[in-house]
């Protein structure tokens, strides 16, 4: 099931192999603006192999990618971020030897934004631990630590989309709050893809939901009309 919607992100039958595995198969959904799509899914049903194609990391081999009217089916990363795309990939891929400041001066410098101080104190204000700890080294954070600097990083390009990979993985539950807080508060300025595991979690946040199974759209719509038992089930078997 596709929805439609009017600009945001468009993927319309969007296909992926590797070697001779079909990974992903006609995929199609939408991320209004303004608004969040969770992206639900068991491990290894395709939920990060969507999000590199989608970020270009991955090629596809069939299917669109539109967004706000753009195609970027063939665009590689750097212009997809540019475009608007901020991600946060699982596993947070921070810079371990680097300090909290420097993770986030990295991110500026790459993206070249003028009002850095600006944007800075911006993602401070979101995660003060982040100000309280700007000088110790990303490896020595605590997993939910670490989770924050990542979303901060990401937010630093000022995107408007932001494509977060499973945000509460191994974090301990005050500070999924906090992540579910920030990014609640986010939607009003930017549109959301979330893929996640955590049921409760992505109802709470999100506003339409797909469900991936072996690399298929197994169900979709708005969470408001949701069957929480059927996705459960589709989660738990």
């Amino acid at each position: 099931m596709e929805q439609e919607h009017n600009g945001g992100l468009q993927v319309t039958g969007l296909s992926q192999h590797y070697g001779s595995s079909h990974t992903l198969r006609q995929i199609g959904f939408g991320v209004a603006s303004g608004k969040c799509t969770a992206i639900l899914g068991r491990n290894g049903a395709g939920k990060t192999t969507l999000l590199k194609c989608l970020m270009g990391v991955l090629p596809i081999s069939g299917g669109s990618i539109v967004y706000n009217g753009r195609a970027l089916t063939a665009a590689p990363p750097h212009i997809r971020v540019r475009g608007g795309f901020g991600y946060v990939p699982q596993g947070r891929d921070i810079f371990a030897n680097l300090s909290v400041a420097e993770n986030l001066e990295i991110a500026l410098a790459a993206n070249s934004v003028a009002d850095a101080r600006a944007a800075t104190d911006e993602v401070v204000a979101l995660f003060p631990v982040l100000g309280e700890m700007r000088h110790r080294r990303g490896g020595d954070l605590s997993g939910g630590q670490q989770q924050q600097l990542s979303i901060a990083r990401a937010l630093l390009t000022r995107p408007s989309l932001l494509i977060l990979d499973e945000p509460t993985e191994g974090i301990q539950p005050n500070i999924v709050k906090r992540i579910e807080e920030v990014i609640t508060g986010l939607k009003s300025r930017m549109s959301i893809l979330l893929v996640e595991q955590y049921f409760e979690f992505a109802r709470a946040i999100a506003d339409d939901y797909v469900v991936l199974r072996r690399g298929e759209v197994a169900a979709a719509g708005a969470v408001g009309d949701m069957d929480a038992d059927a996705v459960r089930g589709f989660l738990s078997v």
